[in-house]
């Protein structure tokens, strides 16, 4: 291993002009006017004098609305040049950058408008009627994009635009490396979203942990939503090494060889979920090695090593969260399954236990996270001091997540803290048990909870979706469970459902399913006459 970790990273010192997105967008047009930024699903595209042209236009506009700067404004959009447009005009003029899942409805909705008090909303015009029946507590102006004028009651104002002005603004507010660029909401996979608050510094960081290895040649396929830190942060990496993007709005897997052939790229922003399995799986074509693509940054599971090796792609991963700017990154073509990496250059992280105590090499605990650089991490949730303390006690954050240390120094998930179960006083990962259910032919997909047991811990639930045109039958599963894991890792309980319910960022909603614990449908072993119990061998 390189002094750096990984070799790309620089522990220096940041600048304005390295780290502050307003700043790298007048550098890069002054340094590289003519390349080619971004290219964008319907062909058009951006040079780097072209999009700092294209957001001092949109800044112009935004300012003439009354925005300014401090101002938490509502990004509603999908990814594409009005959301890029957007999001750079309103750093330039030193406003706040809120983007919006585009699944968001009803009282999710109001919650977050609520939590941010914002005055101002930038919408597709598709998603307004949705405003329609909530509570949208200060919103007073929505700006449709490609929508027409009209009012939402009798205090909302919705103002169609596109975007435009005859006006640009020439100087980028004098914002820095420690000042708030953007709220992102987290998942709520545990209760209600938080908004964590994001300062310049942290999403350049992150950008340059996940894709440091960008140069001024490659071009990054970004998929993944930009409401989402897994969006966000592969444009600042390209923004930061000069290189290309191509944005698209979702990953669909019949298209991704095809987009990789018409941006020529050369990385993209990552396999998440099931994106690597849907691939790995992909029946195969003649040629299919003969791409543009030499890396990716994802989860290092079977599927990813699967895919790395069918179609000669070098992998990358490390850990994340929406809080932190990758404190965990692997080497280059890591063959370790399921490893996050070593701590970067510039962080410092260890596993505790509940009372905050150093783990034993290989013993199990909540891995809890510092920086070097002040700046890099978030400055906390939007309106939530208790939680912010809780995260950041002692010094360190708690990331809330179950990790262990091999000898050799790489760092493994096991799950999240409030995620694991214990039964029969081991402590169960949900995502091990998930993993091996995952295996049975006919699971599409599965979420694994503990509920109450009568015996003082938990038993374990686990909830499956079958595969289109199959179904489940729950004693087959267990019993194809049984000799693929420990006594007390086998569910006690099943439950199919035609869907799992999920966030908006497409994560299991573990505490709905733990809040109806069992229900009339769930099918329990027990009563079916199996009894699992302990190996005991003779001394």
């Amino acid at each position: 291993m390189s002094k750096a970790h990984p070799y790309w990273f620089d522990t220096s010192r940041p600048t304005q002009q390295n780290s502050v997105l307003p700043f790298m967008l007048e550098r890069n047009a002054r340094h590289c006017p003519s390349r080619m930024f971004c290219k964008f699903a319907d062909g058009t595209n951006w040079t780097y004098a072209e999009a700092l042209t294209l957001t001092k236009q949109t800044a112009a506009y935004l300012s003439s609305v009354g925005i300014k700067r401090h101002d938490l404004v509502l990004a509603w959009l999908p990814n594409g040049p009005a959301m890029l447009r957007v999001w750079f005009a309103l750093n330039y003029i030193g406003a706040v950058f809120v983007p919006l899942n585009l699944d968001y409805r009803g009282r999710i909705l109001e919650h977050v408008i609520r939590e941010t008090q914002s005055r101002t909303m930038i919408a597709h015009q598709d998603l307004i009627e949705r405003l329609d029946t909530i509570d949208t507590s200060t919103l007073e102006l929505v700006l449709a994009v490609g929508g027409t004028d009209r009012q939402i009651g009798d205090k909302i104002l919705v103002r169609g635009t596109q975007l435009t002005s005859d006006t640009v603004i020439n100087e980028p507010a004098d914002v820095n490396v420690w000042d708030l660029q953007m709220v992102i909401f987290t998942s709520g996979t545990t209760g209600p979203s938080k908004g964590v608050l994001c300062p310049y510094l942290q999403m350049v960081t992150v950008g340059k942990g996940s894709y440091g290895y960008l140069e001024g040649d490659d071009c990054i396929l970004i998929d993944l939503p930009i409401f989402h830190v897994g969006g966000v942060s592969p444009v600042m990496a390209a923004i930061t090494n000069y290189a290309s993007m191509a944005l698209y709005d979702g990953f669909k897997t019949s298209q991704f060889w095809s987009r990789i052939k018409q941006s020529n790229a050369t990385t993209t922003s990552g396999l998440i979920g099931s994106m690597a399995a849907f691939l790995a799986k992909a029946p195969k074509v003649p040629d299919e090695h003969v791409h543009s693509l030499r890396r990716l940054t994802c989860v290092l599971n079977e599927q990813a090593l699967q895919v790395a090796k069918r179609y000669d792609i070098s992998l990358c991963s490390g850990f994340n969260m929406s809080e932190l700017s990758v404190p965990l990154v692997t080497e280059i073509d890591c063959q370790i399954p399921g490893s996050c990496g070593k701590p970067r250059s510039g962080c410092e992280c260890r596993i505790v236990d509940e009372h905050d105590y150093e783990c034993a090499i290989g013993e199990i605990g909540e891995l809890i996270v510092r920086t070097d650089q002040p700046w890099e991490t978030s400055l906390g949730y939007l309106n939530r001091p208790q939680a912010t303390a809780d995260a950041w006690r002692n010094g360190w954050f708690h990331t809330g997540d179950l990790v262990r240390e091999d000898a050799d120094g790489n760092f493994f998930f096991i799950d999240r803290l409030k995620d694991a179960v214990r039964r029969r006083g081991e402590n169960v990962s949900s995502l091990e048990v998930e993993n091996e259910v995952l295996g049975y032919e006919a699971v599409a997909e599965a979420a694994v909870v503990g509920i109450p047991s009568d015996l003082g811990d938990e038993d374990i639930l686990v909830v499956v979706v079958a595969k289109q045109d199959q179904s489940i039958e729950p004693q087959k599963l267990i019993e194809y469970l049984i000799p693929l894991m420990p006594h007390y890792m086998v569910p006690r309980f099943v439950r199919t459902m035609d869907a799992l319910p999920k966030t908006p960022t497409n994560k299991s909603m573990k505490y709905a399913l733990r809040d109806e614990g069992i229900t009339k449908d769930t099918w329990d072993a027990e009563a079916a006459g199996i009894f699992l119990k302990k190996t005991r061998l003779s001394p």
